[in-house]
């Protein structure tokens, strides 16, 4: 007789696809927002199962309906999946806990019940993302997760109408990214006859050199590029996040360009094989300049934001940039950075978000200009502001940090002026993120408040889960057994061609 454990990897995603249609029909506040939390916290617990189970017994296989893969379609739960899954489910019942107050204020009352379904589709699809070992199925849960995020964004046009626009600029671009993907997938099935991603691998060295292979790579690569935000394909995301409800920006920072991230290592090291990608085509000669570019230009572009969501939209796209020079150098080393740098990233951002989130429940607005002496006014948001900023210059004792410590010991190991030279850049781009987040600290400390202005802080309901990621964030800036741990495993995975 099966265990309920042994059906987690398909639970992971029916639970909240089944309770989705559920929390459309519910009325109110209260009700959907608490299926939503329990559905959230009930993924989150199978999926550090699934991880445990990882760490203890290896990768585990999961055939849909009986089938044995490759004919039937297979879930696969890896050491890198299974920490996905983690990151995904943690950070959407970490913000959930702070959504009832927020969401009621940013959301039309009879949208509520639309909203929570919208979510927890949109939570659907990136667990799926993760762990499904067929390329089609990949498409399908991308635009399960895409189609509900434009949902998502669109119902922050009750604060703003402008979210309307972003909603749909993100449905041009993201269909575009999505199209790109599906061709990719199409000229793989056309030359292999299967669309099982491990199948596709076992075959992939006998046709890497064909014109359609090449061709293949080049829209897949593409397509993930526009979906993670890589610069220049990132001008989706400052609107998305910017015009977004509070905790959709926070659970979307945190998450939605994490999972395109993931689908591009996924396909480098397990699909297309290291040698292969960076040897053959030479990926990270393109994905490289784009990288540095990134994270300098889009830092240099946060500097001269007034508006703080938008900001820290521009910051996002800059680490990102982080994340895919770390996969560019092709190592064991930046693997592993790449992959901690996920979850760091997820912590700090989604934290800064949420203290946002506090700000504009209580102001009314996220421009600077209207958050004069914020930090007299809102003391305990604004220092939560104020430790998340450290963790994004990376500051010793923030996740930040111990992320660009493996970038630069990435990069050293190039032993070359290439090496020396992503040292220097990376340095260069810190010190620009000490400007954007001293920009603020600038505006709440040292500018008076408006007169008449009174110190009030936001709900205890936002404040807890604002503060839980902040901690957070710094014990996984100071004990990294966690983060770093499971991303060695899982680059060690990657790297050693399991």
């Amino acid at each position: 007789m099966l265990s309920l454990s042994s059906q987690y990897p398909v639970l992971v995603i029916i639970v909240s696809l089944m309770s989705a249609p559920v929390c459309a029909l519910l009325k109110g506040t209260r009700l959907p927002w608490a299926l939503t939390l329990i559905v959230s916290a009930l993924t989150f617990y199978m999926s550090i199962q699934l991880l445990i189970n990882v760490t203890a017994d290896g990768p585990t296989s999961y055939a849909l309906g009986g089938w044995a893969p490759p004919w039937g379609i297979e879930l696969v739960v890896d050491p890198l999946s299974a920490f996905m899954l983690v990151i995904i489910s943690g950070l959407s019942t970490g913000v959930l806990l702070y959504a009832r107050a927020s969401i009621a204020r940013e959301v039309l009352d009879h949208q509520l019940g639309l909203f929570f379904a919208a979510y927890l589709l949109a939570l659907t699809g990136m667990m799926g993302i993760c762990i499904t070992g067929d390329a089609f199925n990949v498409f399908v849960f991308l635009e399960i997760m895409s189609l509900s995020s434009y949902v998502l964004i669109a119902m922050g046009a009750r604060s703003d109408r402008r979210a309307l626009t972003a909603a749909f600029q993100y449905l041009i671009i993201g269909t575009v990214g999505a199209t790109f993907y599906l061709i990719g997938v199409g000229l793989l099935y056309m030359m292999t006859g299967t669309l099982n991603i491990a199948d596709i691998a076992s075959r992939f060295a006998e046709i890497g050199d064909t014109r359609p292979i090449q061709a293949a790579v080049a829209f897949i690569v593409i397509g993930l590029g526009i979906k993670l935000a890589l610069f220049p394909l990132h001008f989706w995301l400052p609107n998305a996040y910017s015009y977004a409800p509070s905790i959709v920006t926070a659970f979307f920072a945190g998450t939605a360009t994490k999972v395109g991230v993931y689908l591009l290592i996924r396909f480098i090291f397990t699909v297309f094989g290291a040698d292969y990608s960076f040897g053959t085509v030479g990926l990270a000669d393109i994905l490289m300049p784009f990288a540095v570019l990134g994270f300098l230009s889009m830092s240099v572009v946060a500097i001269y934001q007034d508006n703080l969501k938008r900001l820290l939209a521009y910051s996002s796209v800059a680490q990102l940039g982080y994340i895919v020079l770390c996969i560019a150098l092709a190592s064991e080393t930046g693997t592993t950075a790449a992959i901690v740098t996920i979850f760091n990233h997820a912590i700090v951002k989604t934290g800064l978000f949420l203290s946002v989130g506090c700000m504009f429940f209580v102001t009314g607005s996220v421009y600077l200009k209207d958050l004069n002496g914020i930090g007299k006014r809102m003391p305990i948001t604004m220092f939560g502001f104020v430790l998340g900023g450290l963790g994004l210059i990376g500051v010793p004792l923030t996740p930040g940090f111990i992320s660009k410590w493996y970038l630069v010991q990435a990069a050293l190991e190039k032993e070359t002026y290439l090496g020396y030279g992503l040292v220097t850049v990376i340095l260069i781009s810190s010190l620009l993120a000490v400007l954007y987040i001293w920009k603020v600290v600038e505006v709440a400390y040292f500018r008076d408040p408006p007169p008449g202005s009174v110190t009030k802080e936001a709900p205890l309901s936002l404040l807890v889960p604002t503060w839980i990621f902040i901690f957070g964030s710094f014990y996984f800036g100071i004990d990294t057994t966690i983060n770093v741990g499971f991303a060695k495993a899982a680059a060690a995975f990657l790297v050693g061609g399991s």
